[in-house]
């Protein structure tokens, strides 16, 4: 099958009977939903801009395993070209949608399970590579989107899998068959679950000899009987429901998308499961996963960043600031920022090397000094853009009241016009446009798209402290001490 289109993409999920539940209610039209269909615009991106020839280096790629043109986002990195790549297009999606475009996780945990059922079967004379083979194949042929799932609710975080009072706080196997597995589970804050034809699940922690029925992988279409979604809430998202208020909206057209993905004894055939016992490879995939997502945050987050700063000047352009000198240095400063970001995004992948599989992984102490500075940086770079814009920001009537015939004034004044003269911009500017990159940036600061922005940059992929201690695992201290002792001449 020859890429998807857009609409084609879109078409393709109203064919899955994928089970989406919101505000205590079942959605039966959930592709057209207001509040899910942005989300649904930003994966269309992915294929929109494969079929664009301007995007096609970036977008497309030759598959390693059936030497068709695929989407970038379904395949297995080959070099470290292709990983910086993969940088590079993040940043051309983020840039396009200022949003979460929700391929990342997918194309991520391919790359993450290639290389690991490859040293499973080494081991032990499994499968699961082939299985996971022929699956990719599969998704490659039909370009279509996978959601990878790792994060388990966990329960009592201090107590392992098979410790927590109830089993299905961590994906588990609950029945063995010949044919197959059936599991019990959930995974959380699962980004674009619902947008997705298939997922990948995958364990979210290392694991011991107890914790074997935990140490589970496999793939799951996204509208297999037991398996449901549970929409998550967004700040602000009610707006997407309300009649004149794509201003309010801020980015009315796209946007990201969580959800609470259950699995209710669910059947997985053998030809889909990619680890079924051997624990000590749950930490393996675990951290493969985690280190080619923390590399995507140089990426996608970058793109995003750039759109931030762009409204942020547009702020100070319309409200007749851009020449002040402050401004122009708050300005300089999120650009310093962002760029840092996107030079640790290229720099883990230049330093990429082929695993044992062939597929190619980054370097995993610069991805996760990535990821530690996207959890930093973009507050920062929010905070500046709060700055620059000012309070109307967060104070500004809704769209009801610029647009309201009411009238209020002595002189038979409406509220409409009353908005529009004490909000108007700098001359040459409407007010209406001044009122949009206002609540642009407050849906990028503070709403619904904060969720795949500043929020997301602190948990999405780990919390800052799963950095730290896997910079710590790679930082070789003890191999600095013996620069120092060489060189001072301190002898062992």
């Amino acid at each position: 099958m020859a890429l998807m289109t857009a609409q084609e993409y879109i078409e393709s999920l109203r064919k899955l009977n994928t089970r989406v539940y919101m505000f205590g209610e079942k959605i039966e039209n959930w592709v057209d939903h207001p509040m899910i269909r942005p989300s649904i615009n930003c994966v269309a991106m992915t294929y929109a801009l494969a079929q664009d020839p301007q995007y096609a280096d970036l977008m497309t790629v030759k598959s390693s395993l059936t030497g068709h043109t695929i989407n970038r986002f379904t395949h297995l990195h080959q070099s470290t070209e292709d990983l910086m790549n993969k940088v590079k297009m993040q940043r051309l999606l983020g840039q396009k949608t200022a949003s979460c475009f929700q391929r990342c996780v997918g194309m991520d945990a391919f790359n993450a399970v290639f290389s690991t059922t490859f040293e499973i079967d080494e081991k032990y004379g499994t499968h699961y590579h082939e299985n996971f083979k022929k699956f990719l194949t599969m998704v490659q042929d039909n370009d279509l989107t996978v959601d990878g799932a790792m994060t388990d609710p966990k329960g009592d975080r201090s107590k392992a899998p098979s410790q927590q009072a109830d089993p299905d706080m961590y994906v588990h196997v609950v029945e063995r068959r010949p044919d197959g597995i059936v599991v019990c589970g959930a995974k959380c804050h699962q980004t674009g679950s619902i947008n997705s034809h298939w997922h990948i699940f995958m364990p979210t922690i290392s694991m011991g000899e107890a914790d074997k029925d935990w140490a589970v992988s496999f793939a799951c279409p996204t509208d297999a009987e037991g398996m449901y979604m549970i929409y998550g809430r967004q700040s602000c998202d009610t707006r997407k429901l309300e009649e004149d208020a794509s201003i309010d909206v801020g980015n009315a057209k796209f946007g990201g998308q969580e959800a609470l993905v259950v699995l209710d004894h669910v059947f997985i055939p053998n030809e889909y499961i990619f680890l079924n016992g051997e624990y000590e490879f749950a930490g393996m995939i675990v951290e493969r996963f985690a280190g080619y997502h923390r590399q995507s945050y140089g990426g996608c987050k970058v793109g995003v960043g750039d759109v931030v700063i762009g409204a942020a000047a547009l702020a100070a352009e319309y409200n007749g600031v851009e020449k002040a000198s402050a401004v122009k240095d708050k300005l300089i400063e999120m650009t310093h920022l962002n760029e840092t970001l996107f030079c640790c995004g290229i720099a883990c992948s230049a330093q990429g090397f082929k695993t044992k599989a062939g597929n190619y992984q980054i370097d995993l102490l610069l991805a996760n000094v990535c990821k530690q500075n996207v959890t930093r940086f973009p507050y920062e770079i929010v905070r500046l853009a709060e700055d620059i814009a000012g309070g109307l920001m967060v104070t500004m009537p809704s769209q009801k009241d610029f647009n309201s015939d009411t009238v209020v004034g002595r002189n038979g004044e409406t509220i409409g016009q009353i908005c529009n003269k004490f909000f108007a911009a700098r001359e040459g500017v409407s007010t209406e446009d001044r009122q949009r990159v206002m609540r642009f940036l407050e849906n990028m600061c503070l709403g619904a798209a904060a969720v795949g922005y500043r929020t997301e940059s602190m948990h999405g992929a780990g919390s800052p402290q799963a950095q730290r201690i896997m910079i710590a695992r790679q930082g070789n201290i003890q191999g600095k001490k013996q620069f120092a002792k060489d060189i001072a001449g301190i002898k062992d």
